[in-house]
C-alpha cells in the first residue's frame, strides 16, 4: 500500500502542470495559462501591412491569473550529478529591457542621416513604439531589421545618397553607416548610466558560478555594443568570468537559426541537452530549441503575449527565481508568474 500511494503522488506531482509565483510574497501559486500558436509567415504578412500604415492594435500585455494553493518548496543541491552543465543568458531583454533604447538609437540614426522611404514625407524615418514591438520579435539583429524594412517600404534617401541606392554595394554601404551610427548613439545611451540589469540576473550568474555550472551570454547583437552593455550592467569581472561570449557578429545567420547555441556549446565542451538558455522573445526560443537545448523565457511587456509553448518555463523576471529551481525544472514544463 506504502508503493502504491507514493505512485499515486509521485503521479500527482509530475501531473502538476503549472508553477507560478505570487509577487506579493515569497509564495508560489499555481496557475493554468495558454496561448494560442501564430506562424512566423502569417506574423510577417500582418508585419507588412503594419509597415505601411505604422498602425497597430495590440491586445492587453497583462496575463491573467488564477489562485491555486502554494506548493511545497523543494530543496535541491547542485552538484556533478546534476543535467544543467551550463547556462546561457541573452543579452537584450533578459539582461536588461533593451529594445526602447535600441529604437531610440535608431530613429537618432534616422534623423541624423534625414533617411526618408518617400520623397512625399518630410519628415525623417521614424519607427513607432507599436511597430518596433513587432519588428524587433519577427527579425533579428539591426542590419536584418533595416534591410526588411527598406525591402518593403522603398529604400530611402538620405544624407549619405540623395537619391535611392540602387545597387546591392551600395544598399550595403548604407546599411552598414546607419548600423554603426546606431551601435554608436546605443553605446551613449547606455553610458549614461541610467540603465540597470533586470531583478535576479546578477545573483542567478554568480549562483552558476560558484556551482561549477558553465556561464555564457549569446547575443545577436553587435559585438562591442554587448561588450558595452555587459562591461556596464554585469561588471568587468562578472564579464570577464564568462565561459564563453558570442555576439552577431561571431556567426552568419542570426536568431532564430539556432547557430550562436550550437556554437556556444561546442566552445563550451557541452552537450546541447545539458545546456539551459534564458530568452525572451520567441525569436530565441527557437533559436535555443532547435539547438537541442532547453529554454525558459523571462518575458518583458513587449513580448509577454507570444507563444512560448516549447518553453520549459516562463517567468515575469528572475527575481524569485534560483539555480536550484532551474535543476529542478529538468524535464518538467512549468508556467510561472
Amino acid at each position: 500500500m506504502a508503493s502504491s500511494s507514493s505512485t499515486v503522488l509521485l503521479s500527482q506531482l509530475l501531473l502538476l502542470p503549472i508553477l507560478s509565483s505570487n509577487s506579493n510574497s515569497n509564495s508560489h501559486s499555481l496557475k493554468c495559462f495558454s496561448h494560442s500558436s501564430f506562424s512566423l509567415s502569417s506574423s510577417l504578412a500582418s508585419l507588412h501591412s503594419l509597415s505601411h500604415s505604422n498602425k497597430l492594435h495590440f491586445f492587453s500585455t497583462r496575463r491573467k491569473t488564477t489562485s491555486f494553493p502554494t506548493r511545497v518548496s523543494i530543496s535541491a543541491s547542485s552538484s556533478s550529478s546534476s543535467p544543467l552543465h551550463a547556462l546561457i543568458f541573452d543579452c537584450d531583454g533578459v539582461i536588461l529591457e533593451s529594445e526602447h533604447l535600441h529604437r531610440q538609437a535608431y530613429n537618432d540614426a534616422f534623423t541624423h542621416f534625414n533617411v526618408r522611404c518617400s520623397s512625399t514625407t518630410p519628415e525623417p524615418l521614424n519607427w513607432t513604439s507599436d511597430f518596433y514591438d513587432v519588428l524587433q520579435n519577427q527579425v533579428g539583429g539591426g542590419k536584418p531589421k533595416m534591410r526588411w524594412y527598406f525591402k518593403e517600404n522603398g529604400w530611402p534617401s538620405s544624407s549619405i545618397f540623395d537619391s535611392p541606392p540602387k545597387t546591392d554595394s551600395d544598399r550595403a554601404m548604407l546599411i552598414d553607416t546607419l548600423q554603426d551610427w546606431k551601435t554608436e548613439r546605443y553605446k551613449e545611451i547606455i553610458k549614461s548610466g541610467k540603465v540597470e540589469p533586470r531583478p535576479g540576473v546578477l545573483r542567478l550568474m554568480d549562483e552558476a558560478k560558484t556551482a561549477g555550472i558553465k556561464l555564457a551570454v549569446c547575443s545577436a547583437a553587435t559585438k562591442s555594443s554587448v561588450i558595452l552593455c555587459l562591461e556596464s550592467l554585469i561588471g568587468i569581472e562578472r564579464f570577464q568570468g564568462l565561459d564563453c561570449f558570442l555576439a552577431g557578429d561571431d556567426v552568419k545567420e542570426k536568431k532564430p537559426d539556432p547557430s550562436i547555441y550550437l556554437t556556444a556549446a561546442k566552445t563550451l565542451g557541452v552537450v546541447a541537452k545539458n545546456c539551459m538558455v534564458v530568452e525572451d522573445s520567441i525569436i530565441g526560443q527557437q533559436a535555443a530549441t532547435s539547438a537541442g537545448m532547453s529554454c525558459v523565457v523571462t518575458y518583458t511587456s513587449s513580448t509577454a503575449n507570444q507563444d512560448f509553448k516549447d518553453a520549459i518555463a516562463i517567468y515575469p523576471d528572475l527575481s524569485n527565481v534560483r539555480l536550484q529551481d532551474l535543476e529542478l525544472l529538468l524535464p518538467k514544463i512549468v508556467i510561472a508568474e
